[in-house]
Parts: structure tokens; C-alpha cells; sequence
């Protein structure tokens, strides 16, 4: 983990990395490990409404026009608890040009016998009601060449449908689609910025999705609680520059609510004074 952002810089299980992340001197790029409050994805021209009121934000994504991934990614974040496995990391996000709420932000970050375990944070600390949605954006590998490799599984029944500018234009089953994943397959030449819903949860409450790597064996799995995050959003790094297009890992990303929430409102959280959000995510290698 990180001082700037507070995101996951890299991981790895038994001398194999399970993250494709990046050095301690680096710059962390393309969002790798960064959490994403008090919104993931992105906010249509940086604008919404809440309680009445209109809120304009700097524009962060200036190319397609949007305010992407929240306010807290080039953040400073303080250690406030340690322990030999577990760190808990903690931000203050203050009334801002576009934000005039105050929540206090934690993330803690556990090594058990099956993997990391992530739980986010947040507590409304002012005085009004304050809108709220959460995402991670870690980068998943399972020690591909290219991610055309991977063998993925992706649990879910319908995707969102965006778009020139990835905002959301409706909800479509993944049936017959190229983005059904239901069933693992090698994910090949197909190309993926896609927001995923209707996530099918196993029997302990979690959704699951898988990477493997069909010579080596080597898997990956990230899981989440279904209840509190009904979406993921699934990206195989097509826009990046190009000496790390579709060669940096595959972003897997859970998150709360979908691009724009704060517009639509849909499974939008809204904090109330003193109420406080947690639910974990975890990454399993093997």
C-alpha cells in the first residue's frame, strides 16, 4: 500500500505476483490499486444535483469531459492502526470545490491464510446528509505475456452499455454476447471497459472472478460481498499507452454503484450524519 491514494502497489503470494502493480519510485498510472471515493467510474460534464442543490466538479477526465474516480486518488493517507499482518490507513475528505461534504476515509488491508482481504471505510462526519459510492481499481495477473492469455470467469448476467464517452445508455443482458463470461473462457482479442451487474453470488454471500492461466495453472480470484457491491467493472488496458496495452494485468474492480450514480442515483448510498459504510473485497491467489 501506498501514502498517495492509499491504494495497493503490489502483491504477491509465494514468490508470484498477483498484482500487476508498480515500483516504489513510480508514479502510480492507469489508477493501478487506487481507491475510488466518494464515487467510482465517472460523473457526466462533473455535474449533479443533490438535496436541491448543483455541484460542478474539475473535469479529470478533460478528453471524454467527465470527473473520474472520486476525489481521494492523489491524497495523502496516514497509517492510524498496525499489526504484523493488518494496516488501516485513514484520509480526510473536506468540502471542496464540487463537494461540501466532510467524511473521514479508512481502508484496512489484512494478510490471512487465503489472501488479502480490503475493507474500505467511511463515516459522515458533518452535518448533513452526503452522497456516497466506493470502487478499488487493482490490476489482477496471473503471469501473462498478454492478457489475450487468461482463461476468465465473470458471474454476472448483464452488462451496462455505454457510450463514446463511457457513459451509461442502458442495461443489457450478456446472454449470447461476446462478454458472457459466465462460463471461463480464453478472453482472446476481445476488449473490455465494461460495467457488469446481476452478479451471481456462492453460497457464503461472495461473488467471484476468476483468472487462470491455461499452461501454468496459475489463478487468481477476486471476490466480493454481493450485498454491497452489485457491480464490478472489468477492464483489459485497450486505452493504454501502447507499451502497456493489453500487457499490464486486468483491472478488476468492485464497486457500489455504477458510472454517474450521482446523477442516476442508482444504488447511490447516501450517508446520513455519524453513519458509517465498511464491506470488505479480498484477493485469493491459487
Amino acid at each position: 500500500m501506498v501514502e498517495v491514494g492509499g491504494g495497493l502497489r503490489t502483491y504477491a503470494f509465494r514468490g508470484q505476483d498477483v498484482l500487476a502493480g508498480y515500483s516504489p519510485d513510480a508514479r502510480c498510472s492507469a489508477g493501478r490499486g487506487q481507491l475510488l471515493m466518494p464515487w467510482p467510474n465517472r460523473i457526466r460534464d462533473g455535474r449533479y444535483s443533490f438535496a436541491g442543490s448543483e455541484h460542478q466538479l474539475a473535469l479529470t477526465e478533460p478528453d471524454r469531459g467527465n470527473a473520474a474516480h472520486g476525489l481521494v486518488r492523489w491524497a495523502s493517507w496516514s497509517v492510524l492502526e498496525q499489526s504484523e499482518d493488518t494496516v488501516t490507513l485513514g484520509c480526510r475528505l473536506r468540502p471542496q470545490p464540487g463537494w461540501e461534504w466532510s467524511l473521514d476515509l479508512s481502508v484496512t488491508y489484512a494478510l490471512t491464510a487465503s489472501g488479502l482481504t480490503v475493507t474500505p471505510g467511511a463515516r459522515n462526519v458533518g452535518a448533513d446528509p452526503a452522497p456516497f459510492g466506493f470502487g478499488a481499481h487493482p490490476y489482477l495477473s496471473v503471469g501473462e505475456a498478454r492478457v489475450d492469455e487468461v482463461v476468465l470467469g465473470i458471474p454476472a448476467a448483464s452488462m451496462l452499455e455505454v457510450d463514446a464517452r463511457l457513459l451509461p445508455t442502458g442495461l443489457a443482458p450478456v446472454d449470447g454476447t461476446s462478454h458472457d463470461f459466465r462460463e471461463p473462457r480464453v478472453l482472446g482479442g476481445l476488449g473490455l471497459d465494461t460495467a457488469f451487474t446481476d452478479i451471481a453470488a456462492d453460497a457464503d454471500g461472495r461473488w467471484r472472478v476468476t483468472l487462470t492461466h491455461p499452461r501454468t495453472g496459475q489463478a487468481v480470484t477476486l471476490w466480493a460481498d454481493a450485498t454491497a457491491y452489485p457491480w464490478l467493472q472489468v477492464f483489459t488496458g485497450d486505452s493504454l499507452p501502447r507499451a502497456h496495452r493489453r500487457t499490464s494485468g486486468i483491472a478488476v474492480e468492485p464497486m457500489t454503484c455504477p458510472p454517474d450514480a450521482f446523477n442516476s442515483g442508482d444504488d447511490l448510498l447516501v450517508l446520513q450524519p455519524g453513519q458509517a459504510f465498511a464491506a470488505p473485497w479480498g484477493i485469493t491467489p491459487g
